[in-house]
């Protein structure tokens, strides 16, 4: 199982998020293997913090020439989006509590993610919608040398939205098979 889960993100990373481009800052690392997708065996919260604890040691130890961000795919656990919605309340205090803030940082995915103030069924969730719930681990420093090169960067999730309600829905069951297959 954990062979299918790792090549489910795979080719989620490529093609949503890189075929879409969603993330514009996403295809050079992928392509340089610089993305770490890693499948927690986890089936409890304390081991997925156990499994966080070790993803964010080895990111932070290691250059980022050789490995720029971290996956952390959950797919024994959180299936429910609003336990995994809490679940990202004790992510962000073990952040905190570890001194991690500044220097990393938690984005979230999961297949049924909701953004605040939409119907379940609302297009731009999809942005966030990923095979199994996911824990994408990402370098501050990285992100902010990025965002400072890129023009309107606070227009991507506006443009994200606008790709996601412009797809046809042959185009969604192709790109969101565990959706809409």
């Amino acid at each position: 199982m954990e062979e299918q889960v790792r090549e489910d993100v795979r080719q989620w990373l490529e093609k949503v998020v890189i075929g879409l481009n969603l993330c514009p800052f996403a295809a050079k690392p992928f392509a340089e293997r610089r993305v770490r997708i890693h499948v927690s065996a986890a089936t409890d919260e304390e081991a997925l913090l156990n499994d966080l604890q070790s993803e964010l040691e080895r990111l932070s130890d290691t250059p980022v020439a050789e490995l720029e961000t971290t996956v952390i795919a959950i797919p024994h656990l959180l299936e429910n989006f609003d336990d995994y919605n809490q679940f990202l309340d004790l992510v962000d205090l073990w952040l905190e509590q570890f001194g991690w803030e500044g220097e990393l940082q938690v984005a979230s995915f999961h297949p049924d993610y909701q953004f605040a103030e939409t119907e379940p069924d609302d297009a731009g969730n999809l942005t966030n919608r990923s095979p199994w719930p996911l824990l994408h681990l990402i370098r501050e420093e990285s992100l902010e040398a990025v965002l400072a090169h890129f023009p309107d960067v606070d227009q991507i999730p506006e443009h994200n939205i606008a790709r996601m309600k412009a797809l046809s829905d042959e185009d969604k069951q192709r790109l969101f098979p565990y959706l809409f297959g």
